[in-house]
């Protein structure tokens, strides 16, 4: 028997829902324990079990990650309404992965794999495109509430010295929904850093997309920590690897990628990053056909 790889420092371990449970069972047994002495840190995230934790075995599991550096993730289920009955939930809990993303603040970076024989189903797309996803805030980090009657919901601020700032978002006179997101200008500058240098390590020109024109304060902030971290720390190494920085609007960005042969990564803000990221996928073949770094 061949001697198996020795691991010094154990890796996290996620377990996951449904068939990825048996299926990563499977693969630790065919692919992995034969050939490695697989030392890990387990972190049960089946739906049962983050409902029975309230959900701190998701924290734990990311703050494992984050003392570790290298973890391994089966899927898991983000329950709605539907689920919430058929697991007799406590509550219906906030995605994981999104739990997960926000304590490390990371950035994914999600490329197809080109193969000959299945080609993109939008012809003119040549080379890979990568998309560059913001794994803090916006909606995943959200407050959300129902409102049932008339009232004015408000914005407000209190600074540590205990100043209050208030802005009306809106005055209802009948029932509806609030939401609530935010950012922080170090989780954005930190996405900012890793995408300039993750475009001059893979020599790809970087697009980045925001809704600034109508979103005036905070896509507003993405836009001007991008470009103030470009000129800052990345416009003269661009220019020496004949690299382009370019920003456009969202739906313009949408539109000149359809139109283009790929090859870029394309920088986005957690949710747009979402939605593209499976629009790429399906787009040149399926998610299983998707690196993520």
């Amino acid at each position: 028997m061949t001697k198996r790889i020795k691991m010094q420092t154990p890796l996290v371990e996620m377990d996951g829902d449904e068939m990825t449970r048996i299926i990563w069972q499977k693969i630790k047994e065919i692919l992995l324990e034969p050939y490695i002495e697989l030392k890990t840190e387990y972190y049960d995230l089946s739906l049962p079990h983050r409902d029975s934790t309230s959900d701190q075995i998701t924290v734990d599991a990311a703050l494992a990650t984050k003392r570790l550096g290298v973890a391994v993730k089966c899927a898991t289920i983000t329950p709605n309404a539907q689920r919430v009955e058929e697991y007799n939930l406590k509550q219906m809990w906030k995605s994981p992965n999104g739990t997960i993303r926000a304590i490390l603040d990371g950035t994914v970076f999600r490329s197809p794999i080109m193969v000959n024989n299945i080609k993109p189903l939008v012809k003119n797309w040549q080379k890979p495109i990568t998309i560059a996803r913001h794994a803090y805030g916006d909606v995943y980090r959200d407050v959300e509430y129902r409102v049932e009657g008339p009232g004015k919901a408000e914005l407000v601020f209190t600074s540590k010295q205990g100043e209050t700032v208030k802005q009306t978002i809106h005055q209802f006179e009948g029932p509806g929904v609030i939401l609530g997101m935010h950012n922080l200008d170090g989780s954005i500058r930190s996405f900012a850093r890793s995408c300039f240098q993750y475009a001059l390590t893979t020599k790809k020109d970087l697009w980045f997309a925001t809704k600034d024109t109508i979103s005036k304060t905070y896509d507003h902030s993405f836009k001007d920590i991008f470009q103030e971290v470009y000129e800052g720390e990345f416009q003269g190494r661009f220019q020496a690897a004949n690299l382009e920085y370019f920003y456009t609007l969202i739906d313009d960005a949408v539109a000149r990628v359809m139109r283009s042969e790929g090859g870029m990564i394309w920088a986005c803000k957690n949710y747009d990053g979402d939605v593209m990221s499976d629009m790429v996928a399906a787009s040149f073949g399926s998610l299983a056909m998707m690196t993520s770094v």
